[in-house]
């Protein structure tokens, strides 16, 4: 890390710090909490006069009209600083201590440890005397050149506070002009949606009790136009698995904010005197293009001592083989053919437990069913498929319980409720509340010794309701809040017992993506939908916050689950490779020629699989080609993998050339088509140019600026490249049509 911190006498604290090609520089008024002069491209070595000359470009001015003097927007925007939008803080004693003037007590910045993922951190203490409240605010520079910011606030008076909520801002240039943010629906996951950014506020709340599937997952700000490659952008994403909130806000006197925090329901959270609450993390990053935002996050997330640092196993899941029809000589078989192939973690999914037969009973009886698993022949299956080289992985729903269950009849008083009714069910299920600490020992309790008596590797960890009047029953109070909590808690304990153990976050596919849930788990499934056409653009965008290495991309059978459409196994084995490559598909029913050609993806997958899980992300929409690139290059730009995934057919063909963006412009490489491992895999490719059946020798330059000649495609395909570094000296251009 290069950082710089400075103390300049008439500006007050001013705080510069540097990573990653990213800087921040901090000023700290007399009156409320630190402010954000810049974030964004690295302004390279300051001095103290010339951080003074930042300052004096960033001093906020009278608006005519308005209040006598400046507005001061912190990362805690006030009123009491002129701030007219959304306070940051809100709160009251019945109706008292309702604004307020926070005062710097301390300021502190520590220089983190070479191994940590956080490089920096800045920690202020600021109290409001009048109110009886204080608040630590804490912002942690992280490896990649992304930061992050939370706060705690105290209640210092004898009177209760009834906190509303309490949300951190950061600002943005006037110049953004357009907001980037996701929708979707179940299967139909971070759907993109952009629009003007206009006077007011873009407002987007989660209020599922988990992100949901039409999470914003980020919020992102910059000029109009802004791309992948394109355009300086900036972004927050709220971790939390819980409800809240993320906004955008621009004001008549010409300030832009970018805010979030968690959505309190009313009363849920009152503190006594000595009481605290702590935000959750607000991240926040600056990119060249949407490519270099993403990579700030993934740089972060790989940087992390909990990130998963073994290659990521080829996962195959049962549900699309066998749904809930467990039977125990076809799962044998199952798993002998997945062996045969080359995958490395085998999951059973839903229909093991006791009375599961399908969606409408036993879920929350997490008890080995006798009539499927007689004796101890689950566990007997799991050593088979351990003793095959093969992890084993099991299916959960921790979180839910179905009414026709032993559980639920037995402690109808465990669920999630308002008081005096059950809520509405969803799934045939009802929630559990966590915060009751006999269900949540009864969970921990389940669990541990299922993964420890049966011989578990890894939890997929599924959650398919959204939380619907969720409010514990005896304090009358909502209750998401404690719920998440108390979720985290009973994830790091099982983690805690079960060392080694690794979860999959799943929540009817995609419905639980943030970087909280993250930091206790090593998967994301981003979607329940694997058609390789729709998963395009849920990979793509799920890929803007985490890293490939993370999100769940299998390939299923050749009519799709979900849409019915039919697709060649080359494009959805290519599509399933920019992820953590998995097969959902019954392969016992397929030819051996299938089975080859699978086995082959296999290879093809293992080979590179330690280059998609490190390297840098680019994407690129390349409509001219009916189609869109991925690639991912190494770090030290010595190699590179790339696809383009032809969606449909163009209105003239052949067409090209295709760029290979994000190599070393001075650098030669040699690019080598990956041939598809399927037998009449390249039939659909007409007029080919010279290389495509040998090799293209040229520099990063001509490659990412020229680009490559290629065939006629007609129906779906895949083309997969492989790039590699080679001397200076090697032999001329050779890509030619």
């Amino acid at each position: 890390m290069r950082d710089q911190t400075h103390a300049h006498a008439e500006l007050g604290r001013m705080i510069y710090l540097r990573e990653g090609g990213a800087c921040l520089a901090l000023e700290t008024p007399e009156v409320g909490l630190p402010r954000i002069l810049y974030w964004g491209r690295d302004l390279g070595e300051l001095d103290a006069d010339e951080l003074g000359d930042l300052a004096r470009l960033a001093e906020p001015r009278r608006t005519r009209g308005f209040l006598d003097a400046p507005t001061v927007v912190s990362v805690l925007p006030e009123a009491s600083n002129g701030w007219q939008g959304r306070p940051g803080l809100e709160g009251d004693r019945d109706g008292r201590a309702w604004s307020t003037r926070l005062v710097v007590r301390s300021l502190d910045v520590i220089e983190g440890p070479e191994s940590s993922a956080c490089v920096a951190e800045v920690r202020c203490r600021a109290i409001d005397e009048a109110a009886g409240l204080e608040v630590a605010w804490t912002l942690q520079v992280l490896r990649g050149g992304a930061a992050r910011q939370r706060a705690r606030v105290t209640n210092l008076d004898e009177a209760r506070y009834r906190l509303d909520h309490l949300d951190l801002a950061v600002p943005i240039p006037a110049r953004c002009d357009e907001l980037l943010d996701f929708a979707g629906r179940w299967s139909k996951e971070r759907v993109p949606q952009r629009q003007s950014w206009n006077v007011g506020t873009h407002l987007r709340e989660a209020r599922r009790g988990r992100p949901g599937a039409d999470s914003a997952t980020l919020l992102i700000a910059g000029p109009s136009g802004f791309d992948f490659a394109r355009g300086q952008v900036w972004a927050v994403h709220e971790a939390w698995s819980g409800d809240h909130r993320t906004y955008a806000e621009s004001t008549a006197s010409g300030e832009r904010t970018l805010a979030g925090g968690e959505l309190l329901g009313p009363g849920e959270v009152v503190l006594a005197r000595g009481e605290a609450y702590t935000s959750p993390w607000l991240y926040f990053a600056w990119g060249d293009g949407l490519d270099d935002l993403a990579s700030r996050f993934h740089r972060y997330l790989r940087a992390r001592p909990e990130h998963p640092r073994s290659p990521r196993p080829v996962t195959l899941n049962v549900w699309q083989a066998v749904y809930f029809d467990q039977d125990r000589g076809k799962l044998q078989a199952l798993a002998q053919a997945a062996h045969e192939i080359g995958v490395e973690r085998f999951v059973l999914d839903d229909g093991w437990f006791a009375g599961r037969r399908d969606d409408t009973a036993g879920l929350g009886d997490w008890f080995v069913d006798p009539q499927v698993w007689p004796g101890d022949s689950l566990a007997g299956f799991s050593r088979a498929v351990r003793g095959s080289g093969m992890e084993f992985g099991l299916w959960f729903e921790p979180e839910m319980v179905n009414p026709d269950s032993d559980l639920f009849r037995a402690h109808p008083d465990w669920v999630l409720r308002p008081e005096g009714r059950l809520p509405m069910t969803g799934r045939h299920q009802q929630v559990l509340n966590l915060t009751v600490p006999e269900a949540w020992d009864h969970l921990l309790e389940r669990i541990v010794t299922l993964v420890r008596g049966i011989g578990v590797d890894y939890i997929k960890w599924d959650h398919n309701r959204d939380l619907v009047e969720a409010g514990d029953a005896t304090s009358g109070r909502p209750a998401v809040h404690g719920q998440t909590l108390a979720l985290y808690r009973l994830i790091d304990a099982i983690r805690e017992q079960c060392p080694g153990l690794e979860i999959e976050s799943c929540a009817s596919g995609g419905a639980r993506v943030d970087l909280e849930i993250l930091q206790r788990t090593q998967r994301v499934w981003a979607s329940d939908c694997i058609d390789a056409i729709e998963r395009q653009d849920i990979q793509r965008w799920t890929s803007q916050l985490i890293p490939l290495e993370m999100i769940g991309a299998h390939v299923e059978a050749g009519r799709s689950h979900t849409t019915g459409r039919r697709l060649p196994l080359p494009l959805r084995a290519a599509t399933a490779l920019f992820g953590h490559f998995g097969i959902e598909w019954d392969i016992t029913e397929i030819s051996q020629e299938e089975r080859r050609a699978l086995a082959g993806w296999i290879r093809v997958y293992k080979e590179h699989r330690a280059l998609l899980h490190s390297g840098r992300l680019v994407r690129r929409d390349v409509g001219w080609l009916g189609g869109v690139l991925w690639g991912v290059v190494s770090e030290d730009g010595a190699e590179a993998l790339y696809a383009l995934d032809v969606l449909t057919r163009t209105s003239a063909s052949p067409v090209g050339p295709l760029p290979l963006p994000g190599l070393d412009p001075e650098a030669r490489y040699s690019v080598r088509r990956i041939a598809a491992p399927a037998d009449g895999a390249d039939e659909n490719a007409f007029a080919r140019p010279r290389w495509w059946d040998g090799q293209c020798r040229a520099s990063g330059r001509m490659l990412g600026e020229a680009g490559l000649p290629l065939p006629q495609f007609e129906v779906e395909a895949a083309v997969l490249l492989e790039v590699r570094r080679i001397s200076p000296a090697g032999p001329p251009s050779s890509c030619g049509g």
